[in-house]
């Protein structure tokens, strides 16, 4: 037992460093993209291609990480994605067309798979009570965002965005190393081959993936962590565009999101674990469409025909309340990432993997889908602001399904129930179970 707390303990830590690093890598491109976009003279539909690709080698391949982590162990293939992925950061800093930027940036982004193989492989360490917290803390890896964003922009000035490129392989390749030398496979898979029993087959794996709760957790998912990868990587381009700010000041100012977006995850496992996760979700929703609703108001000015004469005023949001809305949306989205996956191995304890794969691949194809779209936007509508529109609205629909959801949940559960009361509740008093025929019911007697 000591035995075990002990790997377990080393594994959710070097799990969580390993993760820290993929990530920093995964979004690389947040900073030398807008180095990048100045050399190559690309505009902004440009741009939110070229920062969301790795995005979307990361998300795709997320659910087959997840199942081969099942199958094989997430020590091998955790120490395998990474390894990858420092061979693609490394070619990055040999290319210069577009195209071959684009097709580099597909190896980057195996980067971001390295999520689903830590879900799978921390998961079996830790009982269902702690796997909350555990899974939560995994996910402070995420502030491998901020970790480029306030650390890349230093590395480039000084050194180039090709170094940098490079000093991000080789980092992730030791990485690899030290976490394949010092941890363990998971209990799971070790009971397994002390018993000679072979792993479930792929299409086993995919089986809970026809329920549709798998493809609402996925949504959830696809705003929480999608519009936290996606504004991680856009926040850099927003501040430099609206508030004239350099590479430098501008990633710092972004790593106030990702940050707070990262770090409370742990809290928000701990919350999902104590309180429950659907009420740490409605907490999530609710402040979170609050917040971009207020930072998606462009700057107007008005005009007001008074008595004596016009009236302007205008109505634009600051620097510094911009920033103090961004860190309360990172907060409450952090909340919601822990708790989309404290969902998972309570309702799927046996495919963690495959299950926690294509989650974790839809919320990354939204961390691909909404740069894309938000360069898209501002050269069709000219707003800053848009993209906070864009996220309002998937926000919305996403609190509006999962009320209605657990609203019908909660009336089927109590459909027994509820039909042994009585039609108005004042009658409760007097209510008899010869008195249902009167009101249309089957009489009891």
């Amino acid at each position: 037992m000591a035995e075990t707390a002990g790997g377990r303990t080393r594994a959710l830590t070097l799990s969580t460093i390993a993760f820290t690093a993929c990530f920093a890598v995964w979004t690389i491109f947040a900073i030398i993209g807008v180095r990048i976009k100045a050399d190559l003279g690309l505009n902004d539909s440009q741009f939110g291609l070229l920062v969301a690709t790795p995005i979307l080698t990361g998300s795709l391949s997320r659910i087959f990480l997840g199942i081969w982590t099942d199958q094989y162990g997430g020590r091998r293939v955790f120490t395998v994605v990474m390894l990858a992925s420092a061979v693609a950061v490394w070619l990055l800093s040999t290319v210069s067309t577009y195209p071959m930027f684009l097709l580099a940036a597909l190896g980057v982004g195996l980067a971001g798979g390295s999520f689903a193989v830590g879900i799978a492989y921390i998961s079996r360490w830790y009982p269902r009570e702690l796997q909350g917290t555990a899974l939560g803390i995994f996910g402070v890896g995420n502030v491998g965002a901020a970790v480029t964003n306030f650390g890349a922009p230093f590395i480039l000035v000084a050194i180039g965005w090709e170094r940098t490129a490079q000093v991000y392989a080789v980092v992730l390749a030791i990485m690899a190393i030290i976490f394949f030398l010092t941890t363990k496979e998971d209990p799971v898979v070790m009971e397994r081959r002390r018993s000679g029993t072979k792993a479930r087959s792929t299409l086993m794996e995919l089986e809970p993936l026809r329920n549709l709760q798998v493809w609402r957790f996925a949504l959830y998912y696809f705003f929480v962590f999608g519009a936290f990868v996606a504004l991680a990587l856009w926040l850099p381009r927003y501040l430099i565009g609206v508030y004239g700010l350099d590479i430098k000041t501008a990633g710092m100012l972004a790593a106030a999101y990702s940050v707070p977006a990262s770090l409370f995850r742990a809290y928000g496992g701990h919350l999902s674990d104590r309180l429950g996760a659907r009420k740490v979700m409605y907490w999530t929703f609710g402040v979170s469409a609050i917040a971009l609703f207020l930072l998606s108001y462009p700057a107007t000015d008005y005009v007001v025909h008074g008595i004596r004469g016009d009236i302007t005023f205008s109505v634009a949001m600051g620097l510094v309340p911009f920033v103090v809305l961004i860190f309360i949306l990172g907060f409450f989205m952090s909340l919601g990432k822990a708790a989309v996956y404290k969902h998972i191995p309570v309702y799927y304890p046996d495919h963690v993997g495959s299950v926690g794969g294509l989650v974790g691949m839809i919320g990354g194809l939204g961390g691909f889908i909404l740069p894309v779209l938000f360069g898209v936007m501002n050269d069709l509508t000219g707003v800053w602001t848009s993209c906070f529109m864009a996220l309002f609205l998937l926000v919305a629909v996403a609190f509006v399904w999962m009320h209605v959801s657990v609203v019908f949940m909660e009336r089927k559960a109590t459909a027994e129930q509820l039909a042994e009361l009585p039609e108005l509740p004042e009658m409760q008093p007097i209510h008899k179970p010869h008195h249902e025929g009167a009101l249309g019911r089957p009489s009891s007697s």
